[in-house]
């Protein structure tokens, strides 16, 4: 199954579901998903179920239905254990960004992991899972898809948020605080990090 985020709202990607009360079903090969996600965003109900019949191709039929933005991300880790977080938009989020010319995902995440907080001496660890979002730009519905990558780092140099991109803290956090952090993040970013 696969989790495509609208909002903090999910859109579940299936073969089989069971019935429930507070989320609704229809045929990924034939649904509106414009439709799908203003429901999502102007109701009350909690999730949407999107049944297709092959696992293996749920999420290849569900990202030809809207233009794709890939971007690469990190979960950094400092010598002290902490994680390196953004505030952007009112919300605790982790760097990340889109891709450039020809460079690997990877060098996507460690870019802009730099821009965005000032950290160098970034070395990815493993990859992560990865995510997907539903957001609008310039009035059409695109789906980002986020490679995300754990690293660490030895840097101690001064946190310097991209004020450019709108981030206004970069911070790093311990466990206490990286909970409370989360009280005010994404879905996405929660899965990540809990």
């Amino acid at each position: 199954m696969y989790t495509i985020f609208v909002g903090d709202k999910p859109i579940y990607l299936t073969t089989k579901v069971n019935k429930e009360t507070d989320f609704k079903v229809f045929l990924l090969k034939s649904v509106d998903l414009a439709k799908i996600i203003r429901m999502l965003n102007r109701t009350d109900l909690k999730a949407v179920y999107l049944v297709g019949k092959k696992e293996e191709k749920l999420l290849k039929i569900f990202l030809k239905k809207l233009p794709n933005v890939i971007a690469g991300g990190g979960k950094v880790y400092n010598k002290k254990g902490k994680i390196l977080f953004i505030y952007r938009n009112h919300k605790w989020d982790l760097p990340k960004g889109k891709t450039e010319g020809k460079e690997t995902i990877e060098e996507t995440a460690i870019r802009e992991v730099e821009e965005e907080t000032k950290v160098k001496y970034l070395k990815i660890i493993k990859p992560l899972p990865t995510t997907y979002h539903i957001f609008k730009r310039r009035g059409r519905y695109r789906i980002k898809i986020t490679y995300w990558f754990e690293m660490s780092t030895n840097y101690k140099g001064k946190l310097k948020p991209q004020i450019k991109e709108g981030i206004t803290k970069v911070k790093w956090l311990g466990k206490k605080k990286t909970a409370k952090a989360m009280k005010n993040s994404y879905a996405n970013i929660k899965l990540l990090v809990d």
